[in-house]
């Protein structure tokens, strides 16, 4: 027996103390994880640096993502960190996807029928996701929770941090767990598919790589989109003054927007929206000089091909939702539509490699 605070306690007891206050991933070493994450795009790939280092942590573990049905394409893009895609039916209380109720016991009896060790929450502060992810029937589940740490023998919940970039909050859900720091880069990775499939399309067949630049004037919520004649007057002037090429891109549901920005330009862009796939959109803006866009996904595929992008934000948590480098990635506040002038600032230094000028800019850093 050994004396603690006044009292006695087993050597076992302690013993197990000790090996409770080692990190979740280390104390469990779990043969099969299932994470939730039913998000569309930028926010998927935010979450990219976390299951980077969660696959660190337990490279020989099965790993299931559970998401929209979209992203089965996310999982394969992606399938160095996750094993298997499992589609998420949908909730009431999440706004992402219309409930399909018939699916519904089908989809919880098949997750607790796998008897997954551990559940991963990721999907926010777990106001809702808590209790989806508790419907896993996993052996232990672990997240974020609102106010303070949750700490059960089979549920480990940590504060949610209410400030910082996304995938930084992310990753310290897993740090927490014990898993090794991979950094917080994020990525996208693209196929020999992605190639072949641009290239069919012969959209970039007189493109020059690195003499092109790219404007993405849609967003998946149109209330949030730049006015497509600022967008025009943008792309005129750059066009002009570095002589490049605008390339308009968008999905093919997008194209009435593509269609007006190129309407009102001088220099004639090229339109690429088109029934084509997301891998194939990220080979073209991997050969361009820079990405002009709304807050939206595409700034996070320019963050992960390492792309310069000027990115207009009006609605979002800019501190969120911002990619990290703030010398590649320029993010202008701009809710009012009323400053075309910083946007265009900014682009011209990334073209050109040069800072921002200092007079306009002071003050405003690390978002302009």
């Amino acid at each position: 027996m050994q004396r603690r605070h006044g009292g006695f306690v087993s050597r076992s007891a302690e013993k197990e103390e000790k090996v409770y206050r080692r990190p979740l991933l280390q104390r469990l070493d779990p043969s099969s994880v299932v994470v939730f994450r039913a998000l569309h795009l930028g926010d998927m790939l935010c979450a990219v640096p976390a299951l980077r280092a969660l696959r660190a942590a337990l490279p020989r573990a099965h790993i299931a993502l559970v998401g929209l049905p979209w992203a089965q394409q996310f999982a394969d893009r992606f399938d160095t960190y996750v094993d298997e895609f499992i589609a998420f039916p949908g909730h009431p209380l999440l706004p992402e996807q219309p409930v399909r109720q018939e699916a519904l016991a089908h989809f919880y009896t098949h997750l607790c029928t796998r008897q997954f060790a551990l559940a991963l929450q990721l999907h926010g502060s777990g106001d809702v996701s808590n209790d989806i992810v508790s419907g896993f029937g996993a052996q232990t589940m672990a997240g974020f929770c609102r106010g303070d740490a949750v700490v059960r023998d089979r549920t480990v919940l940590f504060p949610y941090p209410e400030i910082g970039a996304e995938p930084e909050r992310l990753l310290s859900l897993m740090e927490q767990m014990g898993a090794p720091s991979t950094g917080v880069d994020l990525e996208f990775p693209l196929s020999r598919q992605d190639e072949d499939e641009w290239r069919a399309s012969g959209l970039g067949k007189t493109l020059v790589p690195g003499e092109y630049m790219c404007i993405h004037p849609g967003a998946r919520k149109r209330d949030k989109c730049w006015p497509a004649h600022l967008f025009a007057d943008v792309g005129d002037r750059l066009a002009a003054e570095f002589g490049l090429k605008v390339v308009l891109t968008g999905s093919a549901e997008e194209a009435d927007l593509t269609a007006e920005v190129a309407d009102r330009m001088h220099h004639k862009p090229l339109d690429a929206a088109a029934p084509i796939s997301i891998g194939a959109m990220a080979v073209l803006m991997r050969d361009a000089r820079l990405l002009l866009c709304n807050d939206t996904g595409v700034s996070h595929i320019a963050a992960g091909l390492k792309l310069k992008s000027v990115v207009v934000f009006s609605k979002a948590d800019i501190a969120r939702w911002a990619p990290l480098d703030r010398h590649m990635h320029r993010c202008i506040w701009d809710p009012g539509a009323e400053r075309a002038h910083v946007v265009l600032q900014h682009a011209r230094a990334l073209l050109s490699g040069t800072a921002p000028s200092r007079q306009r800019s002071v003050g405003l850093w690390p978002y302009w």
